[in-house]
């Protein structure tokens, strides 16, 4: 089989990135929103790719928490590039797996998420 070439498999994507100059991390995070994906839920039948990595059942339907971590990591700085005032990658760090999240329509603020392989490394994380 061959090996997938989607988005999360761009190393050179999983780079920390400072913001652009003048941007106020803490108004972007409060207006990040995570919105979640039927690709990497459980039971979402039907909707799952196959290469889509599947998130952890106690994560399951905890908006609250997913998205208290994305705007920590965005005030934190945890973030790939930059694209229309919002980072297009996210990182964040709970327990030993790192989550990347990803901007749906750039600009838009809204994220889906997804736990990393441990050889998918952020370089500078």
């Amino acid at each position: 089989m061959r090996k997938s070439t989607h988005y999360r498999d761009n190393p050179k994507a999983r780079q920390l990135r400072v913001p652009p100059d003048g941007v106020d991390v803490s108004a972007v995070a409060a207006n990040c929103r995570y919105v979640g994906s039927p690709y990497h839920a459980r039971g979402s039948s039907g909707h799952r790719r196959p290469d889509a990595s599947l998130c952890p059942a106690d994560l399951s339907g905890d908006h609250r928490r997913v998205e208290a971590w994305l705007r920590e990591s965005v005030r934190a700085g945890r973030t790939g590039a930059w694209e229309r005032g919002f980072p297009k990658y996210v990182w964040h760090k709970h327990d030993e797996t790192v989550f990347e999240a990803r901007q749906g329509a750039p600009g838009s603020g809204e994220y889906h998420g997804y736990p990393l392989q441990p050889e998918q490394r952020v370089r500078g994380l």
